[in-house]
């Protein structure tokens, strides 16, 4: 899994999807992040299939949604997943949301995993006491826990845990989606100055060098090319160090615990 791709978070309308993943690809993205729940799943795919690119050069990641979870729905969602992406297996499929019936939906998982049409399971948005319930009463570890991981809330904690499980982290949202002023924040723009980076470049470097796999998401094709251009400089102990200080220990999104935002989240359906 390379530790630097490509998200299509957002980027709802087709053509600007199909546009951007062709910009990413041609520059150099080889990780492709989406969702069904993103509903751009068949944009990715036509990008993918027109780029010429062999299908085994390419990390494909989707997820299935909460209103899909449970076996048979999960092997349903499956199918209509790859679909529309084109292929006929997938690098990493996710749980996207911790909640409906996630254990249903890893035993059909562990099916595809088995069968070789998913090389690698994982989940999204999991706490660490739903990480480690899934472990226990499962075969098969996830791979990956996708989570809000920026400088403003870097899940240390969990971070430590999921390493110790042998859990890969992946960071959505590694800019906060520009919150808490992360752009301008003056810690940041000082370290980035030092480096003569960007702060994306430097938020990106900083997640990379504590092992988190990151997707950032552009739809410019200029800061698609520079945020690769982050492996040709390391953050110093004392500047990683000082990053860590800006940690809230709190979500800049929503808490995923929170009753009224577990019903928000259940109750879009995907159709099928």
């Amino acid at each position: 899994m390379p530790l630097l791709g490509f998200g299509v978070y957002q980027i709802d309308d087709a053509k600007e999807c199909e546009r951007s993943v062709s910009d990413a690809l041609e520059v150099g993205y080889r990780s492709i992040d989406t969702a069904a729940a993103y509903n751009n799943e068949l944009a990715v795919g036509n990008a993918i299939k027109n780029s010429g690119i062999p299908r085994n050069d390419l990390f494909l990641t989707t997820k299935i949604w909460v209103s899909d979870t449970g076996y048979e729905r999960t092997l349903r969602a499956f199918e209509r997943s790859i679909k529309k992406l084109q292929t006929d297996y997938l690098d990493l499929f996710l749980i996207h949301q911790p909640y409906g019936d996630v254990y249903g939906s890893w035993r059909a998982m562990e099916e595809l995993n088995r069968k070789g049409m998913v090389k690698a399971i994982g989940i999204s948005n999991f706490q660490t006491d739903r990480v480690i319930d899934l472990i226990i009463h499962n075969t098969i570890t996830p791979a990956v826990n996708q989570i809000e991981t920026h400088p403003f809330n870097q899940q240390i904690e969990a971070q430590k845990f999921l390493q110790e499980n042998k859990v890969q982290v992946e960071s959505w949202g590694p800019f906060a989606e520009g919150r808490n002023n992360l752009f301008t924040n003056e810690l940041l723009v000082s370290i980035a100055k030092k480096y003569d980076k960007s702060v994306a470049q430097v938020t990106l470097r900083w997640l990379i060098q504590i092992g988190i796999v990151v997707i950032p998401k552009t739809v410019h094709k200029q800061r698609m090319i520079e945020n690769l251009l982050v492996f040709d400089f390391e953050i110093s102990p004392e500047d990683m160090s000082k990053i860590v200080r800006l940690d809230t220990k709190t979500s800049s999104f929503f808490d995923h615990r929170d009753p009224e935002m577990v019903k928000r989240l259940s109750g879009y359906v995907l159709p099928e």
